[in-house]
């Protein structure tokens, strides 16, 4: 299921249908209450402030690279408060897969 906002990005008969073909579910939370979508409304804000904003965007592959560079700065490189600001990718070296598997 993908839960998003009423924008018009995520009301286009483009990506509906999409969603359709591919089977998903798609759920619009409640106008003026982006509380009920926080993390994703936090990442779409950074997402527009930062790159959507500032960058033109001449073709799709120029697009498509930008994008990908911005995403990977900001899940590898870029610190995040809610993980006591270190990157993910240090958050993720945090974890011991034999050590936190489950005890049977």
């Amino acid at each position: 299921m993908i839960v998003s906002d009423n924008g018009t990005e995520f009301t286009s008969n483009a990506i509906l249908g999409f969603a359709d073909r591919m089977g998903i579910d798609w759920h619009y939370i409640a106008r003026g209450k982006p509380i009920e979508n926080a993390f994703i409304e936090s990442f779409n804000g950074r997402l527009r402030e930062e790159l959507l904003n500032e960058t033109l965007f001449p073709s799709l592959a120029h697009d498509r690279a930008t994008v990908a560079s911005w995403r990977a700065g900001y899940n590898l490189q870029r610190p995040h408060s809610r993980l006591g600001w270190i990157t993910p990718a240090e958050y993720a070296d945090t974890f011991n897969p034999r050590r936190d598997l489950p005890l049977r």
